[in-house]
């Protein structure tokens, strides 16, 4: 016997009790996880979210890390190239300076918006919805600051940046002595701290934490 509810009665319910899956559309009554479990589509298999533990913060400490790893990564020296023995330190700031005083000041723009202010923007955003959910305080800023934190997130591009910076070392190893930088070290350790944000600041329990008066994402 069937007990799961029919179309008709699924449509009666609350959204906030429904969830659709976003591979088939199957429109079904949400799945009350405990910690770590996972809500799989009946239908398709597809992914619907994880229930993850202490959400807040874990997120909290990876979006510290990163804004701690960001100075660094962008102005300590990626390289030190010495070339028929004239030396250069390069940073990212460097480089978008040097893109902008060379004529080529949109292409100076877009590096900086997509390696530097861009993923800054998604920190800052991320921290302060953190805080009000931590804090219970200015939810609807939150909310805010979410969606335009979920606009940004395909214009923040270090890992395209970071593909740049080691296909001009392997170009550059045959002509030139070149020395690894700390700022190299920071950049790829931000990178991957970025990941791991991404990974573990679970959307659907964000989302949740948000729409709610007290918290609720795993404090």
């Amino acid at each position: 016997m069937n007990n799961s509810p029919s179309s008709k009665e699924l449509l009666e319910l609350p959204l906030e009790k429904l969830i659709a899956c976003h591979e088939c559309d199957l429109l079904m009554l949400k799945p009350e996880l405990a910690d770590g479990e996972t809500a799989e589509c009946p239908r398709c298999g597809f992914e619907l979210y994880t229930n993850r533990h202490q959400v807040v913060r874990r997120s909290m400490a990876l979006v510290i890390a990163a804004l701690l790893l960001y100075v660094p990564a962008n102005f300590y020296p990626i390289m030190r190239l010495n070339l028929l023995g004239q030396a250069s330190v390069d940073t990212l700031w460097s480089a978008v300076v040097g893109l902008y005083n060379n004529g080529m000041e949109g292409v100076a723009v877009v590096v900086f918006l997509c390696s530097m202010a861009v993923p800054l923007l998604k920190l800052l955003c991320q921290f302060a919805v953190l805080l009000s959910i931590h804090f219970n305080i200015g939810r609807s800023y939150g909310l805010l600051l979410y969606r335009i934190y979920h606009h940004m997130r395909d214009w923040g591009m270090l890992e395209v940046y970071l593909m740049g910076i080691l296909v001009a070392l392997v170009k550059l190893a045959d002509m030139a002595d070149v020395t690894l930088g700390m700022g190299l070290m920071c950049f790829i350790a931000l990178l991957l701290v970025q990941i791991w944000l991404e990974v573990t600041m679970s959307p659907h329990q964000i989302w949740e934490a948000l729409s709610q008066e007290q918290p609720h994402a795993g404090n």
